[in-house]
């Protein structure tokens, strides 16, 4: 089966799961050449028992728009999981797991599958951005920021908004532009 690329962003209240909360996931699922096959959006209710972690909710009141969206038609984590396992069994692919940074939003996204749903479709995998643009343009990790990378990787149109589905397809055709370059270099 081919490998379609689900860029995913999400919002939370603290730096992990369980006792902090995801608030919003976006998910965007992308051909290599950059065609948006689908998206998948949810708000969601805070875990019971959870509350928010001082300096990420310090963050949020620098954000109060991305804030007041993220807390509109919230849903159950459950039934907003199983929703989203469902979305990425029928996408007409594999999905890969894609994000920037990774780290922080696949702790999140799996955490939250395996709670929920008992299954995780992407596995144990996820695929990170800012790993990839270091790679590509050999600097250092910590130094590998969205403000060094080339413009011809970011779309006109596409701003980074805090809103996790806008930020998920910002994100994805950040990935399909890099991916594209990297695999023209071997040609």
């Amino acid at each position: 089966m081919k490998e379609i690329y689900v860029s995913t962003d999400v919002e939370a209240d603290g730096p992990i799961p369980g006792p902090y909360s995801m608030l919003s996931i976006g998910s965007a699922a992308y051909w290599p050449d950059k065609t948006l096959v689908s998206t998948f959006t949810a708000n969601l209710e805070t875990l019971p028992g959870a509350t928010g972690h001082p300096l990420t909710m310090d963050w949020w009141k620098t954000q109060p728009e991305a804030w007041e969206a993220c807390r509109k038609d919230v849903q159950d984590p459950e039934q907003a999981m199983l929703k989203y396992r469902d979305w990425l069994k029928a996408l007409p692919g594999k999905p890969v797991f894609v994000a920037y940074p990774a780290g922080f939003d696949f702790t999140f996204v799996n955490w939250y599958l395996i709670r929920f749903t008992g299954e995780s479709p992407f596995t144990f995998i996820s695929l990170d951005i800012k790993t990839m643009a270091m790679t590509m343009l050999g600097t250092d990790f910590k130094e590998t920021t969205k403000r060094i990378m080339p413009s011809r990787w970011f779309d006109e149109g596409l701003p980074h908004t805090h809103l996790a589905l806008e930020d998920a397809i910002e994100q994805g055709a950040l990935f399909c532009n890099m991916l594209a370059e990297l695999r023209s270099r071997k040609e």
